[in-house]
């Protein structure tokens, strides 16, 4: 168990979340996830905690209980994020708040809490989840392209910050991936998107988790300040 790799994952009840967690379970990884509502994944090895991402009070709180339970985190996987696609003039100021807490304010929680727990081993790897929505500048998404592009950046400072405490942090930007964030979202335009890709097809949570692996290796430590868009997006 000494050796066993400790990996927290953000938003792990559905989508992209739930199968890295699956992935890492089998990959032998104990594995921490959360969400605001209660996961049926149970398998040896998983833990799930309900919160609220945004509330700092709680991500302290889960981050000392997993410093007690497991001693150590070697992996963190930033993962929670929303997104609302609506016109700039039809975009309510909640819905905007909304977005920047989830998706940028919790992303630097966790990643400032994880990191404290990481530099007492000298070791550690957080990867932020971006996307393409970003690059491609797509039209009805500007904040929540604006929040990504934020998480961007601060994954390239606090590459420079976290690096003396062997801490890498680096960025994966799926293409559309077939999960609940893009329930609602018109076929007509998720195949307008995939034509703006090198190689047009959708995503899959494989194609994610091969990245993420990447990221994660232990040899992987000269590697940081990274943003991967799949599909060939630029």
């Amino acid at each position: 168990m000494a050796d066993t790799p400790v990996t927290l994952i953000t938003g792990a009840r559905k989508g992209i979340g739930r199968a890295l967690a699956e992935h890492y379970l089998t990959q032998g990884h104990r594995v921490y996830g959360c969400s605001r509502k209660a996961s049926d994944l149970d398998a040896g090895g998983y833990r799930h905690v309900c919160l609220d991402v945004t509330d700092e009070a709680a991500v302290r709180g889960m981050l000392s209980e997993i410093r007690r339970d497991a001693g150590r985190l070697d992996h963190l996987i930033n993962n929670a994020g929303i997104a609302s696609m609506n016109h700039a003039l039809l975009t309510p100021i909640d819905t905007v708040r909304s977005i920047l807490d989830t998706n940028v304010t919790a992303t630097f929680l966790f990643c400032r809490d994880a990191a404290k727990i990481m530099k007492g081993r000298s070791f550690g790897r957080i990867v932020n989840l971006i996307s393409v929505a970003e690059p491609l500048r797509i039209e009805g998404e500007a904040i929540y392209a604006a929040s990504k592009s934020a998480v961007r950046t601060l994954t390239e400072i606090l590459a420079r910050e976290l690096a003396p405490f062997g801490i890498t942090v680096n960025a994966v930007g799926p293409t559309p991936v077939a999960t609940d964030l893009l329930r609602g979202v018109p076929e007509d335009r998720l195949a307008a998107l995939v034509e703006r890709q090198a190689i047009r097809r959708m995503g899959t949570t494989d194609d994610v988790a091969n990245v993420v692996d990447f990221f994660l290796r232990k040899e992987s430590g000269f590697v940081t300040a990274q943003s991967i868009f799949l599909g060939g997006v630029c």
